[in-house]
């Protein structure tokens, strides 16, 4: 029997290889296949990275909600662009930060990723389904490598093999489709993992497996060289193995339309031939006060150091929840700035928003209802708001049309709107729809909630944090005992990154939270 499945609602979304919206359909009804781009682990994730994975994080939460089975891949980049570079002996992101920090490269890549994991854990983003590793999936990109090579579409050189862009270009014009770039555009901005252009036939052609220099720290045997993947190798092969030849969604910044994604285009179709995705979709850069955010003109903030107020940028910390709720205010797909009043409004809006909902919990309805106009436009919002998340997850106006209700709370809770103004059956639609929004789809937590809550006998949690605390203290004083100092440190710099300040004394170790 056919298996059959209709959504709540039907979605649209902009798909950026068409550069216009389209109906969402499944390639298998009622089951959906995201890959998304995942961090580079070679130091903290900044929060232009946070803003595209909470991004995908509201578009799973809503597929989710429609309901969708969702396979979610998040790939770990930890090979591939970040080793050295061949001709010059110049150090790799990953052997310079684990010569910096007098530790194993893939100490540094566990290090990062543990404190990537943490960031988004703080921004109450859920878990991918799967969260495979560069460096977990050689064989696979070695495979692949060849499988292009036995289609036609690479070919070896000293050691290196490049993918032959011209077979797309000249013969089935898709390579630049994603990006729009034309040919003399791909040849001037095609960026490479070796500068040396004479192996190459074409400029615009570009590595999937490099020979390693003596300089090369991660590096594997293959039946061209030791060497390693490229750069965009890893994502075409991870997201074939988990998702298929052809799935429903990727997605990942803007920055990589070109040329990673374009690179991963011309990957699958040389290797599977047909295009790997349906719906491709990026998000849009974050600034900090009108620029582009920079550590080179001090123009940044990692997100521990908004969450704990620590740097100079603005006055005080923001809290996780108030800056998940100030990206839900811009669309994915449009330029997010970040200013000081912009997250202050947030802040007190992330406010009114939990308060209008523990009000709206609080209504009883007498079971008299005299419907009037309120209840019509009250359920028309509701609508609205689904209809805002349905049109390319519009989170922007979907909060506005639940903003409009929050009056119509107060006015109930006054006393100012009869309670009977309303049906029962719109009261309990308003208290079910603000849940749903808030915490499943928006992904928000009620922090206020959180800190005065009690645990289920009764009591006050704030015992029950210091004995947690204390039991964490132990383990890493357990490590320190035994001079595990990469454990100590992951400990301290964990607690640090959610606010919370570890000082060892002559009597032991303490903690404490910036508030």
């Amino acid at each position: 029997m056919k298996e059959t499945f209709k959504p709540k609602y039907e979605l649209t979304m902009y798909n950026s290889l068409t550069r216009e919206k389209q109906v969402f359909q499944s390639l298998i009804a009622g089951r959906v296949g995201m890959y998304v781009c995942g961090p580079t682990v070679y130091n903290e994730v900044h929060l232009g990275n946070c803003r595209t994975f909470v991004s995908f994080d509201l578009i799973y939460r809503y597929l989710l909600f429609l309901g969708y089975k969702i396979r979610y891949v998040r790939n770990i980049t930890d090979v591939g662009h970040l080793v050295g570079d061949v001709d010059t002996g110049e150090e790799g992101k990953i052997a310079k930060q684990a010569r910096l920090e007098q530790l194993e490269p893939m100490e540094v890549v566990q290090k990062y990723t543990n404190l990537f994991k943490s960031v988004l854990g703080q921004l109450n983003n859920l878990p991918p389904s799967i969260e495979p590793t560069a460096t977990g999936h050689i064989i696979e990109q070695i495979e692949m490598v060849q499988q292009i090579l036995d289609n036609g579409y690479g070919y070896e050189t000293n050691g290196s093999v490049y993918f032959d862009t011209q077979k797309l270009i000249t013969e089935e014009d898709i390579y630049g489709n994603l990006s729009g770039k034309k040919q003399d555009d791909l040849l001037t901005e095609t960026r490479d993992d070796l500068k040396n252009q004479s192996e190459k036939r074409h400029a615009s052609d570009f590595a999937i497996w490099i020979k390693a220099g003596e300089h090369d720290i991660m590096k594997w045997s293959s039946p061209w060289s030791v060497g390693f993947p490229g750069w965009h190798l890893e994502c075409s092969a991870m997201s074939t193995k988990y998702l298929g030849k052809e799935f429903d969604i990727h997605g990942g910044g803007m920055d990589l339309q070109f040329p990673h994604h374009e690179n991963e285009i011309a990957q699958n179709v040389g290797a599977c031939g047909c295009q790997p995705v349906r719906y491709w979709m990026h998000t849009n850069m974050l600034e900090l006060n009108g620029k582009k955010m920079s550590k080179s003109t001090g123009n940044s903030i990692l997100p521990a150091e908004l969450f704990a107020g620590s740097n100079a940028i603005l006055s005080k910390a923001y809290s996780p929840m108030a800056v998940r709720f100030f990206m839900l205010q811009a669309h994915y797909r449009s330029v997010l700035n970040i200013t000081e009043k912009g997250l202050a409004d947030a802040e007190k809006a992330y406010t009114k928003l939990l308060e209008a909902y523990h009000t709206l919990q609080q209504l009883k309805h007498t079971g008299e209802a005299q419907p009037t106009e309120d209840d019509d436009q009250i359920n028309k919002l509701l609508d609205m708001a689904f209809d805002a998340m349905n049109d390319d997850f519009n989170t922007a106006m979907a909060l506005a049309k639940l903003n409009v209700i929050i009056p119509k709370i107060k006015a109930l809770h006054k006393g100012r709107l009869a309670i009977t103004a309303i049906s029962e059956a719109t009261l309990d639609r308003m208290k079910e729809v603000f849940h749903t929004f808030i915490f499943d789809i928006f992904g928000l937590v009620d922090e206020a909630g959180a800190n005065t809550a009690s645990d289920s006998t009764g009591g006050d949690t704030s015992n029950l944090v210091d004995e947690v605390m204390q039991v964490v203290l132990q383990l890493r004083q357990a490590a320190k005992d035994q001079k595990d100092w990469t454990t100590s440190d992951l400990i301290r710099d964990q607690l640090q990154a959610i606010g919370v300040t570890v000082k060892d004394g002559k009597e032991g170790a303490t903690w404490s939270k910036k508030d």
